[in-house]
């Protein structure tokens, strides 16, 4: 049994479990919705990005229901536990958050719009929760897989603040980081699609009402 801290809290490095070699289970080859592979290889031409909104069940359905996204995938990233499973996440003692990462042809979609959506599908302000869901594991990240992906997350990030403020929300609490060195671990397969399985099931995703307005369009000065 795992002990919940009471006061949210990331774990140090030394503090966290220490993970598996290996997981114990297999991730499931294709997508429920989309039909492609979840974990590929990808046509190339396509893009990934990985997006932490809270709660990755209904997280994962915003991204999948989005024109250009090839495929998505549920997991656990920005921690240090290797291979870890939901319950030690859950315990608050992986430093993991829950995360989706998303495939996706930016002939299609653009990382813009893959931006706007995540910004309006949660409430960034709320540090380590979503809602009614509080931990660690629920906290909004961005982790970048290349140096156009930081800038334009960072300039996303700053222009929504200012419509934010405008609108009486708080400061922004999404951290952005680099995915490199931020091993993205695969979630059980009973994760993966889960509200396709269970289309009754817990979302959990809910934003301001504030509209981004471009995306990732510099914030003026």
């Amino acid at each position: 049994m795992f002990l919940h801290r009471r006061t949210p809290q990331l774990p140090t490095q030394e503090e966290a479990l220490r993970g598996r070699p290996a997981p114990e289970f297999t991730v499931p080859s294709r997508h429920t919705v989309l039909g492609n592979s979840l974990l590929g290889p990808y046509p190339e031409g396509l893009e990934t990005a990985d997006f932490a909104l809270g709660c990755f069940w209904g997280a994962e359905r915003k991204f999948w229901q989005t024109d250009g996204v090839w495929t998505t995938l549920v997991g656990y990233q920005g921690g240090y536990t290797e291979n870890p499973a939901y319950e030690e996440v859950c315990s608050g003692l992986t430093g993991h958050t829950e995360a989706v990462r998303v495939v996706y042809d930016p002939g299609v979609v653009t990382y813009a719009e893959l931006l706007k959506l995540f910004w309006e599908s949660h409430d960034p302000t709320q540090g380590f929760r979503q809602g009614n869901d509080v931990g660690t594991q629920y906290r909004s990240a961005l982790y970048t897989h290349s140096p156009a992906q930081a800038a334009a997350a960072e300039a996303s990030r700053e222009a929504y603040q200012k419509v934010l403020t405008a609108s009486g929300h708080g400061g922004i609490t999404t951290e952005i980081l680099p995915a490199e060195g931020r091993a993205f671990w695969p979630a059980e397969p009973d994760h993966q699609q889960y509200l396709d399985k269970n289309p009754a099931g817990y979302c959990g995703i809910g934003g301001t009402g504030v509209s981004c307005p471009v995306g990732v369009a510099p914030a003026e000065g």
